[in-house]
């Protein structure tokens, strides 16, 4: 399966790039050819070179960040928070005490198991010495029976309260061992009021106020390491068949200025057990947060590189071009603009001077057939490299239109307007028209 994500850049970046475009170079057009009435109907576009060469495959997925060791707290017993003491970003290490439940109830109960412990062990002691004493007696008593001092019932009786004392001491010595049990559940419990850190990372996600009453469902933090991240990405069964452990991953983390900067990894771990419903199965992608652009609950694009296309002419996805008349497919091309004219290597945000507009060109319609559709990039047959493509401004070609003044762009001035997010292109609309001069109202 070639990634294909033209069809979004081509409905909505192409129309913002143009309005971008046409409100900057139509504006010079007009303004600096007012005399000419040839000029006024010969509209401005861009274009780039054409070049030959092979796209990257990808596959794009929507990717969950989660934290290294990302655990949901829950304390473990019932009761009201009497303490709070950390906030959401602090940093704890394993075994800190981060809340304090109200502990007088507990406290209560280790008391009183406690008492029931000195309890049960002075009655195994009081067993025990009534076992002695009446061993005691049974070895008297048998010395006076073996001179025929004393009778056989009374060796009996004894013997019968000797077996009586001895399960009592059994009786004793397992009521200690449950009254120990209980004291040591109930010093547990206790220890349970003070909620500490299962392990070390940042604390977030604070749901815990003084006062509160919780329980074991009551979600109280989220801890996890920043630093490591891991990304998790859906696959589908089709899917496996091209992606596997080891390949590059390219995730799309927003930086702080609005823009997207691309974090590379490597593909970790695949899980080999499909869901036998929805027949897809889970990827994670272990990723260093160095620059802490990455979120724990963020959703990011991922773009998972598996291969190569094969060599063919390649354009910007913005080139690409359907004719509304026809429904036509293609791009627009300017076929007599020499391949002495260089490009200009510049970007939408610099503010010095651009490239000029070339005297009014030849420009054709072609159809082209797209070979492989990468994210930024199509490879195609219909146009050879070289030939310059008209990438912003096509919807002014329609209608016949056979000539167009061209200012020729760099592939980066390109890719970079491809890249932007569409408030930044309104952004750079209404800047130009703020900054352009007032045309006077007829």
């Amino acid at each position: 399966m070639i990634f294909a994500a033209g069809s979004y850049i081509r409905s909505t970046t192409v129309a913002l790039v143009a309005v971008f475009f046409v409100v900057s170079c139509s504006d010079e057009a007009s303004q600096g050819n007012s005399d000419s009435p040839t000029n006024s109907v010969i509209p401005a576009v861009e274009a780039v070179e054409a070049r030959y060469g092979s796209l990257p495959l990808s596959e794009r997925l929507s990717g969950t960040v989660i934290a290294e060791n990302q655990v949901e707290l829950y304390p473990e017993i019932s009761g009201r928070v009497a303490e709070v003491l950390v906030s959401n970003g602090d940093e704890v290490q394993e075994g800190d005490p981060l809340v304090r439940l109200d502990d007088t109830q507990y406290r209560e109960q280790v008391q009183q198991a406690e008492a029931s412990y000195r309890i049960s062990n002075a009655r195994l002691k009081q067993a025990r010495a009534r076992l002695r004493q009446l061993e005691a007696e049974y070895k008297r008593t048998k010395t006076l029976a073996d001179r025929n001092l004393s009778s056989e019932l009374e060796m009996e009786t004894l013997e019968a309260q000797m077996a009586s004392a001895e399960a009592d001491v059994e009786l004793a010595e397992a009521e200690l061992e449950r009254a120990q049990s209980t004291l040591e559940e109930q010093k547990e419990m206790l220890q349970r009021t003070v909620i500490r850190a299962p392990i070390t990372g940042s604390v977030g996600q604070r749901n815990a106020e003084v006062g509160m009453q919780v329980g074991t469902g009551t979600h109280l933090f989220t801890i996890g390491n920043l630093g490591d991240l891991r990304v998790e990405v859906v696959l589908t069964e089709d899917m496996l068949n091209r992606i596997e452990i080891g390949q590059t991953a390219e995730i799309m983390a927003p930086t702080r200025d609005g823009q997207t900067e691309i974090i590379q990894a490597e593909l970790s771990r695949i899980s080999p057990f499909l869901n036998p419903v929805a027949r897809s199965t889970e990827a994670e992608i272990d990723v260093s947060n160095e620059k802490g652009l990455l979120r724990p609950g963020m959703f990011v694009p991922v773009d998972i590189l598996y291969g190569e296309s094969e060599q063919a002419t390649l354009l910007p996805t913005s080139a690409l071009y359907t004719d509304p008349q026809t429904g036509e497919e293609g791009v627009y091309v300017a076929t007599t603009l020499g391949s002495e004219v260089e490009p200009v290597e510049s970007t939408p945000d610099d503010s010095g001077n651009p490239a000029p507009l070339t005297e009014p060109v030849d420009v054709e319609f072609k159809v082209i057939d797209v070979i492989a559709e990468g994210r930024m990039e199509l490879g195609v047959a219909g146009v050879e490299p070289g030939d310059w493509v008209i990438t912003v401004g096509q919807h002014l070609l329609t209608g016949g239109r056979r000539q167009a003044r061209v200012r020729t762009s760099s592939w980066e001035r390109i890719l970079t307007l491809q890249g932007y997010q569409r408030n930044d292109l309104l952004q750079e609309v209404l800047n130009t028209q703020q900054q352009s001069p007032q045309q006077p109202t007829m």
